[in-house]
This record gives C-alpha cells, sequence and structure tokens, in this order.
C-alpha cells in the first residue's frame, strides 16, 4: 500500500465491520503515522445485548467506534441510520460521496459484493458508485472532487460467498496487539453469545499470516476490472 503518508477510509455497514476485518492493518497503517478514518453506515444497534435499551446501546456503539479510532491516532463517523433500514439510493450515494471528498483518502475499504446480511451488501454498492460521484468535478457537491486511487474489499466471515483473498497485507506484532486491544472495546466483539468473533478473527489472521509465509496478516479483494498483472516476459 506503498510507503508515503497516506489516508486511509474504512466504510462498514455497522460499527465494528471495518474494525474487525481491516483492523490489524489500519493499526499497522497508523504505528507508521498514517491517517485512518471509519464510516459506519449505522451502528448496528440491532444487535443489543438481551435486556438493554437499544438507543442506549446506538450511543454505546458510536463511543466504541470513537475509541477504537482514538486508539490509532484517528477518527470515526457514524452515520445516523437505523441499523437494518439502509437505503440503496442516490441520498446515500451523495452522503457517502461527500465524506470521501472531506476525508480525502487514498484508500478505501469497505465489504466484499456478497453477504448474508443484506446493509453490507448495500453499503458496498453505495461505496462503489460513492467514490466514483467524488472523483468527478462534474458532480457539483460543497466539496471538491477527490479520486481515491486504492479499493479494496475487506474478508469478513459474514462476506464469504466467492470472496477469494487476491491481496494478503501482513502486519507487525506491535500492529496485531493494538488492533487486539482497539477492537475488544466494542461489546460484541468480546461478549456476543451468536458467534465467538475475537477468537475467530485473531485466528484468521494468523491463518492468513501463515498462507502468507508472514506472522499476521489481512486479505482482501479488489474490484475485478483492475485485477491484472502486466509484464513484459515471464
Amino acid at each position: 500500500m506503498g510507503e508515503d503518508k497516506v489516508t486511509i477510509l474504512a466504510i462498514g455497514g455497522h460499527v465494528g465491520d471495518m474494525e474487525l476485518t481491516a483492523g490489524g492493518v489500519l493499526a499497522n497503517h497508523s504505528l507508521k503515522g498514517d491517517r485512518i478514518v471509519t464510516l459506519a453506515l449505522t451502528a448496528g444497534e440491532r444487535g443489543v445485548p438481551a435486556g438493554q435499551n437499544m438507543s442506549e446501546y446506538r450511543e454505546q456503539k458510536v463511543n466504541e467506534a470513537k475509541a477504537f479510532a482514538e486508539m490509532l491516532g484517528g477518527e470515526a463517523i457514524v452515520f445516523d441510520i437505523p441499523d437494518g433500514e439502509l437505503q440503496d439510493d442516490q441520498d446515500m450515494r451523495f452522503k457517502v460521496c461527500d465524506v470521501i471528498r472531506q476525508v480525502r483518502p487514498n484508500i478505501i475499504i469497505t465489504h466484499f459484493k456478497n453477504s448474508m446480511h443484506k446493509d453490507h451488501m448495500t453499503t458496498h454498492r453505495i461505496v462503489n458508485d460513492a467514490r466514483f460521484f467524488a472523483a468527478l468535478p462534474t458532480f457539483d457537491r460543497e466539496l471538491p472532487a477527490h479520486f481515491a486511487s486504492r479499493l479494496y474489499y475487506a474478508e469478513n466471515w459474514e462476506d464469504a460467498v466467492d470472496f477469494r483473498p487476491y491481496v494478503y497485507v501482513d502486519f507487525s506484532e506491535e500492529a496485531y496487539d493494538l488492533w487486539v486491544k482497539a477492537v475488544s472495546l466494542h461489546w460484541f466483539v468480546t461478549g456476543s453469545k451468536s458467534f465467538p468473533y475475537l477468537e475467530y478473527y485473531k485466528h484468521l489472521v494468523r491463518v492468513r499470516g501463515i498462507e502468507a509465509r508472514k506472522q499476521y496478516a489481512q486479505t482482501f479483494m479488489i474490484p475485478e476490472e483492475t485485477m491484472r498483472v502486466l509484464k513484459s516476459e515471464l
């Protein structure tokens, strides 16, 4: 992902999506001095723990997003859209477009196209179009156009159908420790009874690291139209 200082914008359907699936890489970049921004299109409050008020849990999720970002020296944005009610429309595309123009990332990370979760698939479509809108000056918005030249789709157990690791990004032990500490601030990561999130992703980064002959790694897909390996000879 380059040696120059970069800005990475990681966009998830819910608070915690990008923190889990790309968090090791984000932590590694933060330790190198790069700027990390997370954007959650919803807070993900419908995963509320039994007996807790959903609006209170939403506030908790927003605070968890901020706490994670702050540990990486970055910032978190959470849209005020109810979990499960993310609209696949032009207004949402321009809303995300405006954040891209505001943050001006070199790199965007978001969900893969397939998922068991409709908010994830909707986020994928929104982000792809918003990146296009953000790059074109002819879409007249409050802020000037910006093209995020690199787009990656993170590996997520909920987005697994047809996901084939294409890019392996390894990260240091220090980044691993920072990621585990930061992502553990999210209640669902350590407290969910429905899925052992932390255990799964800690094992996954080790497996992907082994495949890459490294200690830890997270994997990504890229847009199919950019899947080219250019050589002048074999």
